[in-house]
């Protein structure tokens, strides 16, 4: 039985998202950057820097984890100085997490290392097809099923 494109790119999808994708790519982008970033407190760093100051319990819910496991992570890493603690303006009992400059400096390393990832993983390609894949590849996620309000 030959597979359909939309189960070919499901299939794809699955390998691609899987936890243990995730884990070994952010063990590779966080490689030397300090004891306190690893594969598990760098979710909280890059959602921080996705989304900005924000409470535990929203970094959580964009990032995937809970409240209590987002603490711990932030723990390690405000003790690192990676990221602070401030009151929340507008909830006096609530504090939100906030990156720190060398926080942000960290997020930019990964990112760059994700960046140089891919364009090695890309560099046999025409560039024609670079282009196409990246332009579909937006598409697909601004417009698929992972968009924002699809559920």
């Amino acid at each position: 039985m030959t597979n359909t494109a939309g189960e070919d790119i499901a299939h794809t999808l699955g390998l691609l998202l899987r936890r243990s994708t995730r884990t070994r790519l952010h063990a590779r982008l966080t490689d030397g950057l300090g004891s306190a970033v690893d594969d598990l407190t760098y979710p909280v760093l890059s959602g921080l820097a996705r989304s900005g100051p924000c409470s535990a319990a929203d970094l959580g819910r964009e990032v995937g984890l809970d409240r209590t496991t987002v603490s711990r992570r932030a723990d390690r890493l405000a003790r690192a100085g990676l990221l602070q603690r401030h009151h929340d303006p507008g909830d006096g009992r609530a504090t939100l997490l906030a990156l720190t400059d060398d926080g942000h400096a960290v997020v930019a390393v990964t990112r760059r290392r994700l960046a140089d990832a891919v364009k090695a993983s890309l560099a046999t390609w025409p560039p024609a097809d670079t282009r196409t894949f990246a332009r579909l590849l937006r598409r697909f996620v601004d417009r698929g099923p992972f968009a924002t309000g699809q559920d």
